[in-house]
């Protein structure tokens, strides 16, 4: 029996992976490898789930043994991966070494942590997955009788993650506060204008701001100045706030310490060129974990293969598995991204933005209401943003946009 494709990680990275190879193979083995259940759910609604009411277990969409089935998958769930010698095609696992003809890796992001003061320092959450999600869910609710107060939260960071967190949250009556370095928010993303509509809309929900500074110490109250458990926030300007629990939402980064170990060529990702390969044969990397290169390990003129970008977000994943799935069954493929918009779910003000690449030149200008172009030196429209009713716009401005 020849050796199988692996997969390590069962985010969307990896199934979508496996179920887009099984279109064009039904028949080679595959073997995917995970440190969690392996249970499929969509990672963006863990930032909604409140609104819609929705606990850990009903987020999940497939549980791991039937999609397994579903793709003829071997499921090794609840199985952290040692080690990756790419000189024998060897995966090392703590349930055994397994051999592969090619390896995936999709392994993801890690929450980003800042090093914090304060004797509760350690008791500050990040939600990256259903097991973080569930986490948070038990320690929202823990110990509050329907009709108590609901828990208050500090988010860190106004970025787009945390801004869809703090409009689930208050939407559904918890107290919420953010704290970013930045001047409004989600501002790496957003033209001004459509930022102060966000922080309007999100106000109105009753979300406190707190821009231009940071986190600095967190401490478990005492029992005279609040409520039994609260937790006292010190920022960098010297206020100090009173939460329930303070969740973190300042980034990602990409999990790139087994591939560094098995002497992949890692930047600020796995860097991988235009078929997704890395820089060691029969080994390739899609989603949170990747830096798409664009170029191409085989081109004397472009070795090594640097640079690119990271791309966490889901439209990215589902077109990389596509062109990889492609090529693991044996039609190498090259990836080329599309327009690619995302949409923001705060619901208080729907948000579509179509980013320009990194290091585009040019600037934002108001169309309309609710409409923003970027704009190149020619005028070129470069990428877009969208609020409001004029998020059903997308399609008309999608094709306005010059890749």
């Amino acid at each position: 029996m020849s050796h199988p494709l692996i997969v390590i990680g069962a985010g969307l990275a990896g199934w979508t992976t496996v179920r887009e190879f099984r279109k064009f193979d039904p028949d080679t083995p595959v073997t995917l490898i995970t440190a969690d259940s392996g249970d499929f759910y969509a990672k963006p609604t863990l930032s909604n789930a409140m609104a819609q009411q929705r606990g850990p277990a009903q987020l999940v969409t497939t549980p791991a043994a039937r999609m397994a089935e579903t793709l003829k998958v071997k499921l090794l769930a609840h199985t952290p991966v040692l080690a990756i010698d790419p000189a024998q095609r060897l995966v090392r696992t703590a349930q055994g070494d397994l051999n592969y003809r090619d390896l995936v890796l999709a392994t993801g992001a890690l929450a980003i942590r800042l090093p914090l003061a304060g004797d509760a320092a350690d008791q500050v959450l990040a939600v990256n997955s259903l097991d973080d999600f569930a986490a948070f869910h038990t320690r929202l609710l823990a110990g509050r009788a329907p009709e108590a107060p609901k828990a208050r939260v500090l988010i860190m960071g106004a970025g787009l993650i945390g801004c869809e967190f703090a409009n689930d949250l208050a939407g559904t009556g918890h107290p919420v506060q953010l704290v970013d370095p930045a001047v409004a928010p989600i501002a790496a993303l957003l033209p001004a204008q459509a930022s102060a509509e966000l922080q309007a809309a999100l106000t109105g929900l009753g979300v406190q701001w707190h821009f231009g500074t940071t986190v600095t110490a967190i401490d478990q109250a005492a029992a005279d100045e609040a409520v039994p458990g609260a937790l006292r926030v010190t920022l960098a300007n010297g206020q100090r706030l009173e939460a329930d629990l303070v969740l973190s939402a300042i980034g990602l980064r990409a999990n790139t310490a087994l591939a560094q170990a098995a002497g992949l060529h890692c930047e600020r990702g796995v860097v991988v060129d235009a078929s997704l390969r890395t820089s060691q044969p029969h080994i390739y990397a899609l989603g949170d974990n990747a830096q798409y290169a664009g170029q191409d390990w085989d081109d004397p003129a472009k070795a090594p293969v640097a640079g690119g970008r990271t791309l966490p977000y889901v439209m990215p994943i589902m077109n990389a598995a596509k062109a990889l799935a492609a090529t693991l069954a044996g039609t190498r493929t090259a990836l080329v991204f599309p327009l690619m918009p995302v949409a923001i779910k705060t619901p208080a003000l729907p948000i579509v933005v179509a980013p320009p690449a990194p290091g585009t030149a040019g600037g934002w200008h108001s169309v309309s209401a609710g409409i923003w172009q970027f704009r190149d030196a020619q005028e070129q429209v470069r990428g877009f943003v969208l609020s409001g009713a004029q998020t059903a716009q997308r399609m008309a401005q999608s094709k306005l946009v010059q890749l």
